[in-house]
């Protein structure tokens, strides 16, 4: 297929954006991108996204929506391929995709705690993940060794919240995990992750929970 007409329709925080970001960059595809306030959604957005949700990717004039369907997608049309060949490895790197997922929507609720207790609740939580994490890890760069895969597209991205959450205090989620922190190192320097948000992304993250009524942002006083 021609890779002309690529649109992935984005928002600056969105880290399921960034998936799909990551995956275009590391498949060597061009594409454009648009950004778009949530808060305030054109029209012609709610006629194409039914869930109201980036990412959104357009291919001509077809618009497919949810990242999950989307890297499958581009796994399926595009060079490089970020899954392995193996139907059971690949299983098995979905299963972790959606781990990451989790964990994603547990930061959520990191940075939406409203008192230390519930706060405290879901560090715990995260602690815990992170911990099952470390323990499918090696020491080798990515996730399944010297291979750049999916997985490592989709903790990218959750890496990338941790960067901010350091300015504000040691939580101890990451702390004691030689492997994830060697993963999240390897992960950081990707040129694709990178690249998959722009320049003031650590700015608008902290103003996004800066202005939330949470016990994270009574820390950022």
């Amino acid at each position: 297929m021609t890779n002309s007409n690529l649109t992935l329709i984005s928002h600056h925080l969105c880290p399921y954006v960034q998936r799909v970001a990551i995956a275009l960059s590391e498949k060597e595809v061009p594409f454009e991108k648009v950004y778009i306030d949530l808060a305030n959604k054109p029209d012609w957005f709610n006629m194409i996204s039914p869930l109201g949700k980036t990412p959104v990717f357009k291919v001509a004039d077809t618009a497919i929506f949810e990242s999950a369907v989307i890297l499958e997608y581009l796994e399926e049309t595009q060079p490089n391929r970020l899954y392995p060949d193996d139907p059971l490895l690949r299983a098995r790197h979905r299963s972790w995709i959606e781990f990451g997922s989790s964990v994603l929507s547990d930061i959520g609720g990191l940075y939406s705690a409203a008192d230390k207790n519930a706060f405290d609740v879901v560090s715990k939580k995260l602690t815990e993940k992170f911990m099952r994490l470390e323990s499918q890890l090696t020491m080798e760069p990515f996730f399944s060794g010297s291979g750049f895969s999916l997985v490592d597209v989709a903790f990218g991205s959750v890496f990338r919240y941790f960067d901010v959450f350091d300015r504000i205090g040691d939580f101890g989620i990451l702390s004691n995990k030689p492997k994830i922190a060697a993963w999240r190192k390897a992960l950081a320097d990707r040129n694709s992750i990178q690249n998959a948000v722009t320049d003031d992304y650590e700015t608008r993250l902290w103003g996004f929970l800066k202005i939330r009524k949470s016990h994270l942002a009574s820390l950022m006083d």
